[in-house]
């Protein structure tokens, strides 16, 4: 197994990452906590001593004699901006900037719904059919990427080494997904077991107190049912559908800003799903429309509508964590 460090991505056998960091300054200020020293300074905000010299010479005169720091001063932030090359997300999506540190010590498991010998469901349209892990794997990736960008640790546990992040209206569709490099089972009990023990034994060895699971479905129905995004919870985690509800608001929040006159009608409830009451970590199951449904494909395949929905998410994942705090 070949393991390459990538700002805390872990990296599968399938996946081969070559990372690449470049430093910026930027002018962003704090100032010192009482009694704070230039290391714990530091330290709090994330820079480590091969920022000394930088720190120092952009705040040059605002120290005391013995080079320690003044509480009514706000200091200016050197402010590391950090790139990767990360093959996973395509070679249009491939650079990955560190954009903040808004989700700094946080884990999750991201699980596209299906893949490999089992599509999912399955929409018309038109002359096409819309296949549910196609989509579901690309909003997974987008999510996976914003996620990273703040800082998190990112688990990928769906992998399709052809299919980075597309920006195609029909994704075309395949069998060759792999749950971190294991050939996906054809049994759904046997698929449902693979995603959960590789999820469980990545989790074992994470030592963050704040560690999710987030599972991406499209939903099927009758033709004529329109759906908001809705989720699921286990009956038994107060904190699942703490996560839910919160990123629900969001939604909500989006959808009153963005079309004010639309409403938004997404749910939140518990559901005795097998991954809900397997995973260690609390998980919450994410439905993401009517695949057979007109008006909800158009947030499937215009690809503008699949990176909002990756950018809600990922809001509401980050009020959440937050509100953890």
């Amino acid at each position: 197994m070949r393991f390459v460090a990538v700002f805390i991505l872990y990296i599968y056998p399938t996946v081969s990452v070559t990372a690449q960091t470049d430093s910026v300054s930027v002018p962003v200020t704090a100032k010192p906590n009482n009694g704070e020293g230039v290391w714990a300074f530091l330290h709090r905000h994330y820079l480590t001593t091969e920022h000394l010299g930088e720190f120092k010479e952009l705040n040059k005169g605002k120290f005391t004699a013995d080079g320690g720091l003044l509480s009514h001063h706000a200091y200016i932030l050197p402010v590391i901006n950090q790139k990767w090359i990360v093959p996973i997300f395509g070679k249009e999506s491939e650079e990955l900037t560190l954009r903040d540190e808004e989700l700094k010590g946080a884990v999750f498991y991201l699980v596209s719904g299906h893949g490999g010998p089992d599509p999912g469901a399955i929409g018309d349209y038109g002359i096409q059919q819309l296949y549910e892990d196609e989509y579901a794997y690309d909003i997974t990736l987008r999510l996976a990427k914003n996620l990273m960008q703040a800082g998190a640790t990112v688990h990928l546990i769906v992998h399709d080494a052809d299919d980075g992040i597309r920006s195609d209206a029909y994704l075309e569709p395949d069998t060759d997904e792999t749950v971190m490099g294991q050939t996906i089972p054809l049994n759904q009990i046997e698929r449902l077991k693979q995603r959960c023990n590789k999820i469980n034994e990545l989790d074992k060895k994470e030592k963050s107190k704040y560690r999710r699971c987030i599972e991406i479905h499209l939903d099927s129905r009758s033709q004529k049912k329109q759906l908001d995004v809705f989720f699921y919870h286990h009956k038994g985690s107060k904190k699942g559908k703490s996560m839910a509800e919160t990123i629900r608001k969001t939604f909500e929040e989006n959808y009153r800003k963005h079309q004010p006159n639309r409403g938004f009608s997404g749910t939140v409830s518990d559901r005795n799903l097998y991954m809900l009451k397997n995973t260690r970590p609390i998980t919450v199951f994410v439905e993401l429309g009517n695949i057979r449904n007109t008006k909800d494909q158009q947030r499937f395949v215009l690809e503008s509508n699949r990176q909002a929905l990756a950018n809600w998410l990922a809001n509401g994942i980050v009020a959440d964590f937050k509100n953890s705090k």
